[in-house]
């Protein structure tokens, strides 16, 4: 997976940064037989969440033994089991040990025996769609999440797992409500920043960064700060600002030393500004200290891009690893593995396990990114392109979802607009990628610039090149635009979490040489009498973009 793309999924689509806030919102009383917590770190973990904050990694853990001695004398007090269960999802998903997964299903399992969730156990509920979160299991944490709001529609602890299962699932419109809800019953700079990525994602760069800074203004401690910090260095990097970047992880590694995730952050932005030493020195801390796939990946394709290869296939190895270790307690990694498969391994093997994160309903444009670029790199550029549609299509502004598209158009002879997405890639971020954005602007030295007096295929003052109006005459329609062949059926609509299953991935091999197409194949010359594509008026809309891919994968390959 790309560095940016895989940011992305892992921070706007997963879990929120304060697991343990809603259960400890929802038991204020700390349960029937618990006495207030003497000052100290469990009080501060205990005002940290109450206030929607992150509590710091040693607080965390001072409340995680406070409540294991706890429950040892109380095995019957369901608050502090549920407490204590996402405690462990957040210690675990900061510090990437899944293994304190299956520790904080048996608490809240605990919980749930001692009063079922149909009885009011809400923290439980809670705590179990924070699990599936960060599990990858979004269906399961939409069921967990739904059913807390159901009972306890006011509590705005329910709302932040219940907006990343949502975007997790794809479906930006009901993620765009919980958000609306959330922001009329709470405050502060954690849902100030979890409203900045939102606004990113419709491409509303600068309030999302307007939001950004006001939550690191607000913040109210250290840890606190730190996590806002961070995610302005993310905005910074989505924006192509490599060296504010650097300066906003800098200020999070400073702030709090244990921010691990700037780390990671600050190697990407590094790389970007030339400076691979350093940036290769922060990856092995990240990796270190945080043991993500995703880290690995990137770390992979830094060394690849420097010709280090054996380096880079000693890393890709550590990711599997990874994702093995994760699968063992419960996480889907799929999605990671088959952006490595897509660009380094089997392309058809990464269409498969794509294949089923879609039929999980796991149809967030991350997925749909992923899955047009495997199905590209497989040799099917034309089931490829209403997936890659579909992950440009929502309003986020992604470097690396428009160099997709462009690479994908390219393949399929539409030249104006892979020249104008391609383009679009490199003004974003020309640094997206350590491997990409090279091949991207060979790509964009292939495709040339347009010819004098402005072709139709260029994008005029109002107007972009798509698929033409329904009612458009017959002929007018040029190949590139015209419907898919019948043999590939229609898709399920991802915003609307439909559950129609996708049809089957043929296992037959491609056609000699198409698995191994790349990105960076010469473009051929656009044939000489080559009808202009129509044209319709851009239709700007603040909503966010609910259009379904045309196609899907074929039966037949």
């Amino acid at each position: 997976m790309k560095s940016e793309t895989l940011k992305n999924a892992a921070v706007s689509t997963l879990v929120g940064a304060t697991l343990v806030t809603g259960v400890i919102v929802l038991a204020p009383g700390w349960g029937k037989d618990t006495p207030p917590p003497a000052p100290g770190p469990v009080a501060r973990a205990m005002t940290a969440a109450g206030s929607g904050a992150p509590a710091s990694l040693s607080d965390l853990d001072a409340l995680i033994r406070d409540r294991e001695r706890f429950v040892r004398d109380h095995p019957g007090d369901e608050e502090s089991w549920a407490v204590l269960g996402s405690a462990y999802v957040e210690r675990g998903t900061r510090l990437g040990d899944t293994a304190y997964y299956p520790k904080a299903e048996r608490a809240l399992k605990r919980s749930l025996r001692a009063v079922p969730a149909a009885k009011g156990n809400v923290a439980a509920l809670v705590g179990m769609a924070e699990l599936a979160n960060a599990r990858h299991d979004f269906a399961g944490a939409r069921g967990y999440a739904e059913s807390a709001r159901k009972q306890k529609p006011e509590r705005w602890a329910v709302y932040p797992a219940l907006i990343d299962a949502y975007n997790g699932l794809g479906r930006y419109a009901a993620a765009g409500k919980a958000m609306d809800k959330l922001l009329e019953l709470q405050t502060g700079p954690q849902v100030q920043g979890r409203e900045a990525r939102i606004y990113w994602n419709k491409g509303w760069r600068e309030d999302a960064a307007a939001l950004a800074y006001g939550a690191t203004a607000n913040s109210r401690t250290p840890t606190e700060k730190a996590v806002a910090l961070h995610r302005e260095g993310e905005l910074a990097w989505e924006r192509g600002e490599a060296e504010e970047a650097v300066e906003h992880f800098t200020k999070a590694l400073r702030t709090v030393p244990e921010s691990h995730r700037s780390l990671a952050g600050r190697a990407r932005a590094l790389a970007a500004l030339g400076r691979t030493d350093e940036a290769l020195d922060d990856y092995r801390s990240a990796l270190a200290k945080l043991p993500l796939p995703e880290y690995a990946l990137e770390a992979g394709e830094l060394y690849e891009s420097m010709g280090l290869n054996g380096d880079a296939a000693t890393l890709y190895e550590l990711l599997r690893k990874q994702v093995t270790r994760a699968g063992e307690h419960g996480v889907d990694g799929d999605l990671v593995l088959a952006r490595y498969e897509a660009d380094h391994g089997d392309p058809a093997a990464a269409v498969r396990r794509l294949q089923g994160e879609w039929r999980r309903g796991h149809r967030n444009v991350h997925v749909a990114d992923a899955m047009g670029w495997a199905l590209y790199r497989a040799g099917r550029p034309d089931d490829a392109l209403p997936f890659a549609k579909v992950a440009t299509g929502q309003g986020l502004r992604s470097a690396l979802f428009s160099y997709h598209l462009g690479e994908i158009e390219r393949a399929l002879g539409d030249y104006g607009p892979a020249r104008r997405h391609i383009d679009e890639a490199l003004r974003t971020n020309p640094h997206f990628s350590p491997l990409l954005a090279p091949k991207a602007r060979e790509a964009q030295d292939a495709l040339g610039e347009p010819a004098p007096g402005g072709p139709a295929d260029v994008v005029g003052d109002g107007y972009w090149p798509l698929d033409p109006p329904e009612d458009a005459p017959s002929g007018t329609v040029p190949p590139s635009a015209s419907s898919p062949s019948p043999s590939a059926p229609a898709a399920p609509d991802p915003a609307a979490g439909s559950t129609a299953p996708l049809p089957a991935a043929s296992s037959a091999a491609p056609a000699p040489g198409t698995a191994a197409r790349t990105a960076v194949s010469p473009a051929p010359a656009p044939p000489a009498a080559r009808p202009a594509p129509q044209l319709r008026p851009v239709q700007r809309s603040t909503t966010t973009a609910t259009t379904a891919p045309s196609t899907a994968i074929s039966e037949n390959g």
